[in-house]
């Protein structure tokens, strides 16, 4: 399949020219005109790159890119990239806020989903636009944590709120700025990817529960999920490469 058609559908299914972003989101690098592989990856790196050739993939698609607020100079690990990618012919495609806030497929709506929790509004505010969503359920933040648990493995969490949880945001990533927002728009539970020092005191202070997934693990859902759209719309051959940064 040429390039430029898996490129155009990716640019319409994930509406990328629709969010502010310090990523540059689409094709970053042009490798060989076809594709008939594409691997998945969180994180554009070196490792991803090798991989991507170890399964012989003709693209590599990525929420982090390597093109952020675009490219100044192209020297040192830039360069390094750059090359391994271009020798090798390999396009490099990144999808960052486009893929957090998709409805269907998004991160923050897969997270909730994988919860049994519909995402019923939009929640988030970054730049003027809605990233994350949130869902209602009845249960016992314990079982919440539990369902988690099984599905991320270790995760972190601050109780600071009530037992009962009936809303539940989600904002993957680095989401713990949306403490405030989550106590605004009467959440019960805020899941993120990863929290920061300061926010123990703003979730404690607002009483807030907050689960934490960690940053990496918070941001795979969505690439899977957009993996099985591709193998299923374009019948293309996909492949996710897993590489945890524990963080």
């Amino acid at each position: 399949m040429e390039l430029q058609h898996v490129v155009s559908f990716l640019d319409d299914y994930l509406r990328i020219n629709s969010y502010p972003d310090s990523s540059v989101n689409g094709l970053q690098v042009e490798g060989g005109e076809s594709v008939e592989r594409i691997a998945f990856a969180v994180d554009a790196s070196m490792q991803s790159f090798m991989y991507a050739v170890e399964v012989e993939a003709d693209m590599l698609v990525c929420h982090h890119g390597i093109i952020w607020n675009g490219i100044e100079r192209v020297t040192g690990l830039v360069k390094e990239r750059l090359k391994f990618l271009l020798e090798n012919e390999i396009s490099l495609y990144a999808a960052h806020i486009p893929l957090d806030a998709h409805p269907e497929i998004g991160n923050n709506a897969m997270i909730l989903r994988s919860l049994g929790i519909e995402p019923e509004e939009e929640f988030g505010d970054y730049r003027g636009v809605k990233i994350g969503f949130a869902g209602y359920t009845s249960e016992e933040f314990e079982d919440i944590l539990e369902k988690l648990e099984e599905r991320f493995g270790d995760v972190g969490y601050m109780k600071f709120g009530e037992d009962l949880v009936e809303k539940v945001a989600a904002v993957s990533g680095r989401g713990a700025g949306y403490i405030e927002e989550a106590v605004r728009a009467q959440v019960d539970l805020l899941i993120t990817g990863e929290v920061e020092h300061a926010a123990y005191h703003t979730a404690r202070d607002a009483g807030m529960n907050v689960i934490y997934l960690g940053h990496y693990s918070s941001e795979t859902l969505g690439l899977k999920a957009l993996m099985n759209v591709v193998e299923s719309e374009l019948g293309l051959d996909v492949e996710f490469i897993d590489i945890p940064t524990e963080l």
